[in-house]
């Protein structure tokens, strides 16, 4: 592996500020650098820098800056409008990760489901299979379909099969703020276990508390643009400040 987990370019999104319909043939072949079709606009725009294996950066910013969005490409959810995004390891995405579950299957058969689509093998599934359902407390609804169970379930079911995956690049969105106290200090627990083994985490969060507990260095998202790249510590000074002012 080269220098860098994740590289990132330039990188930019534009999304319809009206959710009807895709973009149109010609807009999609327009050249980007003229100026913006009506009705879209930058979700992110000019985002460039690289992470080394093993860091542990924290995503700052007001809400609808850009911050989820940025994970989404990181995760290769979603694909830029220009620049890049270059992953160079798997990545465990938590994003929107209920997603990923079917309704009318049971909690038992998503477990195989999911971590199958993740690049777990069937006999890695098997071993692995009682302590995903134990860390999720689920131990009576194996066989409930997942559309009954409440979110707080959903969640350590996601967050569960997820910290089971080898990935080296974990992605944490606010989803864990869905869990209860006990769950999410066990969630967190897991985090800093993934970390000390040295894997690379991308966290999306507004608590501070949070941040500075798993985060050495931070991104500030403000107006759909990096303005910081620092210790976690300015950062979040930086974004305090500016929320003050803004206030």
């Amino acid at each position: 592996m080269g220098e860098y987990a994740i590289e990132v370019s330039g990188l930019g999104v534009r999304f319809r500020r009206n959710r009807r319909g895709g973009r149109s043939i010609k807009a999609m072949f327009a050249d980007s650098s003229r100026r913006t079709p009506k009705g879209e606009f930058w979700a992110l725009r000019d985002i460039s820098f690289n992470v080394r294996p093993g860091e542990s950066i924290g995503v700052v910013g007001r809400n609808g800056q850009g911050k989820s969005t940025l994970l989404k490409l990181v995760a290769g959810v979603l694909l830029p409008d220009e620049g890049s995004v270059t992953v160079h390891d798997g990545v465990a995405p938590l994003i929107e990760i209920t997603g990923g579950f079917v309704g009318d299957l049971t909690v038992r058969e998503n477990v195989r489901l999911t971590a199958g689509l993740h690049g777990m093998g069937k006999a890695e599934v098997a071993k692995r299979y009682d302590g995903i359902i134990a860390f999720a407390e689920l131990e009576d609804f194996q066989d409930t379909p997942y559309k009954h169970l409440s979110n707080g379930m959903k969640v350590r079911l996601a967050f569960s099969v997820v910290s089971q995956l080898d990935q080296p690049i974990l992605l944490v969105d606010e989803v864990l703020a869905v869990g209860d106290k006990s769950f999410r200090e066990k969630c967190y627990r897991r985090i800093e276990e993934m970390l000390e083994e040295g894997r690379t985490l991308f966290f999306v969060s507004h608590n501070e508390r949070d941040l500075k507990r798993f985060c050495k260095r931070g991104l500030y998202i403000r107006e759909h643009r990096l303005v910081l790249d620092d210790r976690i510590e300015d950062v979040l000074k930086m974004y305090n400040a500016d929320n003050a002012a803004s206030q």
